[in-house]
């Protein structure tokens, strides 16, 4: 008999490498297609993500649809049954809430313990299949100084990225509870969820005492935040 493969617990999906490989991956990022990319990309032989809320248009939870494809099993625990962005937790307290076809067929259900459908899911046999490329993950959304930028994840905030304002699809948890782990870079400001859908339609679920200070608060349109950000920005310069 083959050796089933290990489980690896994460706390989000872009914090494992080549250790991935074959294995079954528990991991604190939201269940959206970009999330399961990179798990496809990485070859796993199973996954299983937080579903984020799940959200507008079933969001938190498309990389389950979309790793079916690849023939690779997929389960989401429940966002209120486990913390986003801690792995460990989700392996102590989570529920599944969401499993593919695939995920199914190997016994996950609806209710399950995550440490229970992880050990099930390591009957996974790795096929070696893998997503196509996908589009670039970072977009300018306004070139003019400071630049908004929206990006797939938080993941790809770099260097080029310090006094900008970033929108990302990313969750706005904190990786295993370390505030370190928010942004890599210091970003001029930041709003997490899908990065393109939250700018053009978003709306504000909360606020930080920073932006707060600025007239900022929960109701207010993502676009509106961002020309506040602006404006903040270009009254500060204009005072140098």
């Amino acid at each position: 008999m083959p050796d089933r493969p290990p489980i690896l617990t994460a706390d989000s999906i872009t914090r494992v490498g080549a250790d991935a490989v074959g294995a079954v991956v528990v991991n604190g990022s939201h269940g959206g297609i970009y999330a399961a990319y990179l798990a496809g990309k990485l070859r796993v032989a199973a996954a299983i993500f937080n579903d984020a809320g799940v959200g507008r248009d079933q969001a938190g939870i498309a990389g389950l649809d979309y790793l079916e494809r690849f023939g690779i099993p997929t389960a989401a625990v429940g966002y209120d049954t486990a913390r986003i962005g801690d792995g460990a937790d989700m392996m102590a307290r989570g529920l599944v809430r969401h499993a593919n076809a695939s995920a199914q067929a190997l016994g996950c259900r609806v209710g399950m313990a995550c440490r229970d459908a992880a050990a099930l899911l390591q009957r996974a046999v790795p096929g070696g299949r893998e997503p196509p490329a996908e589009r670039e993950g970072a977009f300018i959304l306004i070139p003019d100084s400071p630049a908004t930028w929206a990006l797939d994840s938080a993941s790809l905030v770099g260097a080029e990225h310090i006094g900008t304002i970033v929108v990302t699809g990313s969750h706005g948890g904190l990786l295993g509870g370390r505030p370190d782990t928010a942004l890599k870079y210091d970003a001029l400001a930041a709003l997490f969820n899908d990065a393109r859908s939250a700018y053009e339609d978003g709306i504000l679920s909360r606020v930080n005492p920073r932006a707060a200070a600025l007239g900022i608060v929960p109701g207010m349109a993502a676009r509106e935040f961002v020309a506040i950000i602006r404006r903040a920005a270009a009254e500060r310069e204009g005072r140098t």
